[in-house]
């Protein structure tokens, strides 16, 4: 059911979760983990059992939701560790299109309340007319340093609820001004980020893991060779999950504050929901805590690169539907601009395809063969539905996965004389689609991303400031 000339365009609300792995979701099956308010949405739409981020660390793979680029198309290859305020601020996606830029254009009224981390905070960009901020990516859940109406503070109360109650005031005021422009609103959460101890989350949360177990998670799994020694929670596990979930359940709360705002407004027909988490999460899966970041060399499980994705508009997209589409983060710009109906002036240099069909309840297999890709400076992966190889630049190792027979991604399988063939026809079919769309000026194999930071932009090394910050 494709958007006709004439039809009015819906509002979009945007909510993106960090670092939320794909299990954390009762609706995903998760029974311990309490989300009553993203229950509700994944039954009033359809949710993604497969959706893939393109870079498993927050910066790049929001970075790439944006502007449908791959990091060595964009050149945001690792968390934004310098360049967000002060005079040395960078603003990382200058030049690029996003597509909030393409819905300004077009007439809607862009806000976004909560976590940018792409550079140069104080500035309003990418076609955002409202701009509420956190001043850099994380940070401790009270006196969080925030940015409003240009000036930098520290916001005393929960910031979970000031993000909120942001994006509450900024729907108010769509509904009372005078024209009828559609509205875009990004509400980015920092939860359920780290810290998830000391006091960081209301009692009244933490109290409901009080007796947590901690059994949908293998936090008993040994360690795994590469965890870095900075990994969350793999102190006092089970205390940390159970901090984690409060963190996701205060979250959901505030979720479910902005559905019923909507409701109260008449507006829940008119605006497509849209639940997001930037990267996936480890758990103790793999003997890992963090994310594609908690190990060293950098990982790909599925785990670290899986994220939740629910999209909900009543009328149009059909209701509880789970997915099992394989798409990727570089597939949401083309969607989300091919539901409202609007062009995408990149759409040829982009690698994105459009999974409309799929969201509307299309069940044909046109993307039975699609595969994705993933990069985290040298490292870069493959995967099919069979079949998942990761390759690390220069040296190795690398990793093959027969999903089918080990969907737990035990078994590397990369030195096994059988396999060779197929070892072989992935890595060709990888390097042939990255060499298609590289931007070889921030090529992610030719710069030293270690996981620990990005201090400037992509290409500059050997200019007097080292880009990334080396491994600890």
């Amino acid at each position: 059911m494709k958007m006709k000339k004439g039809d009015k365009q819906p509002n979009i609300v945007f909510i993106l979760s960090d670092d939320q792995g794909v299990w954390a979701m009762g609706c995903a099956g998760n029974r311990e983990v309490r989300t009553p308010n993203l229950d509700r949405l994944a039954a009033r739409g359809v949710r993604f059992d497969n959706f893939f981020c393109t870079s498993p660390v927050c910066s790049p793979a929001r970075a790439s939701l944006f502007t449908g680029r791959i990091p060595s198309q964009h050149g945001v290859h690792d968390w934004i560790r310098e360049g967000s305020i002060g005079p040395g601020a960078i603003e990382y996606l200058a030049g690029q299109t996003a597509y909030t830029e393409v819905l300004a254009e077009h007439g809607y009224v862009c806000g976004l309340s909560g976590k940018w981390h792409l550079g140069d905070s104080v500035k309003p960009q990418k076609g955002f007319t409202h701009w509420f901020v956190h001043q850099t990516g994380g940070s401790p859940y009270y006196n969080a340093p925030m940015i409003r109406d240009g000036k930098l503070y520290n916001e005393p109360a929960y910031v979970t609820d000031v993000i909120t109650d942001d994006a509450l005031q900024f729907i108010d005021d769509r509904v009372g001004a005078e024209d009828e422009r559609p509205f875009y609103l990004s509400v980015h959460y920092s939860a359920p980020h780290s810290p998830w101890l000391n006091g960081n989350h209301p009692q009244s949360y933490l109290d409901q893991y009080a007796d947590c177990p901690g059994e949908s998670c293998p936090l008993d799994t040994p360690r795994h060779p590469w965890l870095i020694k900075t990994a969350p929670g793999e102190d006092n596990p089970l205390d940390n999950l159970r901090g984690y979930y409060a963190s996701i359940t205060a979250m959901d709360a505030n979720i479910g504050r902005i559905l019923d705002k909507l409701e109260t407004h008449g507006l829940t027909d008119d605006t497509l929901i849209i639940f997001m988490s930037d990267n996936g999460f480890n758990f103790g899966h793999h003997g890992v805590f963090g994310k594609g970041n908690g190990t060293f060399p950098q990982n790909m499980y599925d785990t670290s690169i899986k994220v939740p994705a629910l999209f909900s508009h009543t009328g149009r997209i059909p209701q509880n539907v789970v997915s099992e589409a394989m798409v990727s983060g570089y597939d949401f710009m083309p969607t989300l601009l091919d539901y409202v109906g609007l062009p995408n002036p990149a759409a040829d240099s982009l690698p994105g395809h459009s999974f409309l069909p799929q969201l509307l309840g299309d069940v044909a297999d046109e993307r039975d063969n699609v595969v994705i890709y993933d990069e985290y400076g040298p490292v870069r992966m493959i995967r099919s539905k069979v079949w998942k190889y990761v390759h690390r630049y220069p040296y190795g190792p690398h990793e093959l996965y027969d999903l089918v027979r080990d969907p737990q991604e035990s078994v590397n399988l990369n030195d096994a004389p059988e396999c060779r063939s197929q070892r072989e026809a992935m890595k060709s079919q990888l390097e042939q689609w990255f060499v298609q769309y590289v931007d070889p000026a921030v090529d992610g194999v030719r710069e030293p991303v270690s996981g620990f930071g990005q201090l400037a932009e992509a290409g500059v090394r050997g200019k007097g400031k080292q880009a990334y910050h080396d491994q600890e």
